[in-house]
C-alpha cells in the first residue's frame, strides 16, 4: 500500500499535465485565421507587484510591475526569458515585445488572466523573430498578494510565483 500512496502524486501530476496540455481557449483570444501555431513554450517564474498609493491617492494597492520568468522547450531545457515590456527573448538573441490585444479570466481561481498579445520583433533573427502573436494560457498563480498593502509597506515588492504556457504564432 505504501508504494501506491507514493505513486499517487506522480500519477495525479501526469493526469493534470494531460488535462492542461490542450486547453479550451476562448474565441476572444484567437490570433486570427492568418496565423499558425509555431511553438508551445512552458514558463515558470514570478509576477512582481509593488505596494503603492492608488492613482487617486485614496488608498494603497498592490500594483503590477513586471513578469520575470524562464521559458522552456518540451524537454525542459531553458530556451529563453520573459520580462518587463513585456518581452520574450530566446537564447539565440531573437526577441519580441508584446502589446495586449485581449484578455480572459483564467479558469483556475487565483491565477493571472489568459492573454492575447500582438508582437513586434526587436532582437536578432532567430527562433522568436517571426512570432506575430502570443497567447498566455494554462496559468496558475501569479495574482497580487492577498495581504493588505498599507502605507507602511509603500515601495515594497512582492514576487508571486506563477506558471503559464505561452503559445507563439507566426503569420501564414
Amino acid at each position: 500500500m505504501k508504494r501506491l500512496n507514493s505513486m499517487f502524486p506522480l500519477a495525479a501530476s501526469l493526469a493534470l499535465a494531460a488535462c492542461v496540455s490542450d486547453p479550451v481557449i476562448p474565441d476572444t483570444l484567437n490570433p486570427g485565421p492568418n496565423e499558425t501555431l509555431a511553438m508551445v513554450v512552458p514558463a515558470k517564474g514570478v509576477q512582481i507587484y509593488e505596494c503603492r498609493a492608488k492613482k487617486d491617492a485614496s488608498a494603497f494597492e498592490w500594483a503590477f510591475v513586471a513578469p520575470d520568468a524562464e521559458l522552456f522547450d518540451a524537454r525542459g531545457n531553458q530556451i529563453g526569458r520573459h520580462g518587463a515590456g513585456p518581452y520574450w527573448q530566446a537564447n539565440d538573441g531573437s526577441r519580441v515585445v508584446g502589446t495586449l490585444k485581449a484578455r480572459a479570466e483564467a479558469p483556475a481561481a487565483g491565477s493571472v488572466p489568459w492573454l492575447l498579445l500582438s508582437t513586434k520583433g526587436t532582437g536578432a533573427s532567430g527562433s522568436f523573430s517571426k512570432v506575430s502573436s502570443i497567447q498566455r494560457v494554462d496559468t496558475s498563480g501569479g495574482m497580487p498578494p492577498s495581504s493588505p498593502c498599507t502605507p507602511e509597506l509603500s515601495g515594497r515588492q512582492a514576487r508571486v510565483h506563477y506558471v503559464a504556457t505561452y503559445r507563439f504564432f507566426v503569420a501564414n
